[in-house]
C-alpha cells in the first residue's frame, strides 16, 4: 500500500493513496477505530491499536460471527457472561474494552486478488448501532462517517438482531463450503444440501430467540438471499483455499456454545460444525508439510 496505493474494482473502480503505518503510536489518539480483521486476529489488533484509543475512542469492528461484547449491557441472566468462542481467555476483552464496541454488520461480497487491491460486489452495504440499542452522538458520528465514504449505512436499534440475521448465513454457509468447496449459489440450489443449510437457520434463529434476539426474516428469504449471490465463494472459503486461518470459532464454535447455555438443540449444526472443523484441522495440517 505504501508503494502502490490501494485499489479497489466493483460497481466502480479507484485507487486512492492513504497514509499508511505499521506502528499506531505514530498516529496517537483518534476519535474512531475500525477494526477489519478476523475475529481470532482481534486480540493481537487490539494490543497493537492501543496508542489509537483515547478516553472516548469508539472500536467499531467489522466482523463475522459473534462478536466478544455480546453479552456486555444485558440484563440477568446472560448479563456480563463471556463467550468463550469469540472471547477465548477474555483476551479480546482486556484488549478492548466491552464499553468501546458498536456492533457492525457487514453485507460485503469482497475478495483480495493481490495485495491492495480489493474486488468488492455491488450489493455491499452496513448496518451498525449500539449495544444498547440507543441512539448516541458516536453512533451517529460512526454512522455520518460510514455513508460519507461512500458505504450504503443503516443504523439498527436492535443491532443483536441484524448480527443474527447475517449470521443465519454464515453459520450455515460458510462451514458448509469448507466440506464442498461450491460457491453460495452453488449450494442454496442443490436439492440435497438446501434442507441442511434451512435446517441450520432454523436452529440458528432459535438460539437467537433464546437469547432474546429476534430475526424475522423467513429461511427461504434468507435462501434466497444467499442464492442471489451466485457463485461467489464465502471468505472461510477464500481462506481455507489461501492456506490462511479460518474464521470458525466467531461463526458456528459460538453458536455452538450458545446453543448449550442455553439448552437450545442444534443437532445439525453441532454436526456439520464438527466435520468442517475436522476439515480445517486437516489443511492445516497440510499446509504445514
Amino acid at each position: 500500500m505504501r508503494a502502490g496505493g490501494v485499489h479497489v474494482t466493483g460497481a466502480e473502480t479507484f485507487s486512492v493513496r492513504p497514509d499508511v503505518t505499521d506502528d499506531a503510536a505514530e498516529v496517537g489518539p483518534v476519535d474512531a477505530v475500525l477494526l477489519t480483521v478476523k475475529a481470532h486476529d482481534q486480540a493481537a489488533a487490539g494490543a497493537a491499536a492501543a496508542p489509537l484509543l483515547g478516553p472516548d475512542t469508539v472500536v467499531v469492528a467489522a466482523q463475522n460471527g459473534i462478536p466478544w461484547w455480546y453479552f456486555h449491557g444485558l440484563p440477568a441472566p446472560y448479563g456480563g457472561r463471556r463467550i468463550e468462542a469469540a472471547d477465548p481467555g477474555g483476551a479480546v476483552s482486556a484488549a478492548i474494552s466491552p464499553e468501546r464496541a458498536l456492533g457492525l454488520v457487514v453485507y460485503m461480497g469482497a475478495s483480495v486478488p493481490a495485495p491492495g487491491t480489493v474486488r468488492v460486489r455491488p450489493e455491499a452495504g452496513l448496518v451498525i448501532g449500539e449495544p444498547s440499542g440507543a441512539p448516541s452522538g458516536r453512533l451517529a458520528a460512526m454512522a455520518d462517517a460510514l455513508a460519507g465514504a461512500g458505504f450504503p449505512t443503516r443504523v439498527s436499534d436492535d443491532i443483536r438482531t441484524d448480527i443474527w440475521t447475517k449470521l443465519m448465513g454464515n453459520v450455515s454457509l460458510n462451514t458448509i463450503s469448507l466440506l464442498t468447496r461450491a460457491g453460495l449459489g452453488t449450494m442454496v440450489r442443490h436439492e440435497g444440501v438446501r434442507p441442511i443449510v434451512a435446517a441450520i437457520m432454523e436452529e440458528a434463529v432459535a438460539v437467537a430467540r433464546a437469547l432474546g434476539a429476534a430475526p424475522d426474516i423467513s429461511i427461504p428469504d434468507r435462501l434466497a438471499l444467499s442464492e442471489r449471490l451466485g457463485d461467489h465463494r464465502t471468505s472461510s472459503l477464500q481462506d481455507l483455499e489461501a492456506g490462511k486461518r479460518v474464521e470458525l470459532d466467531a461463526l458456528s464454535g459460538a453458536v455452538v456454545e450458545l446453543a448449550e447455555l442455553t439448552g437450545t438443540p442444534v443437532p445439525t449444526l453441532r454436526a456439520v460444525h464438527a466435520l468442517a472443523d475436522l476439515a480445517v484441522h486437516v489443511a492445516s495440517c497440510r499446509s504445514l508439510r
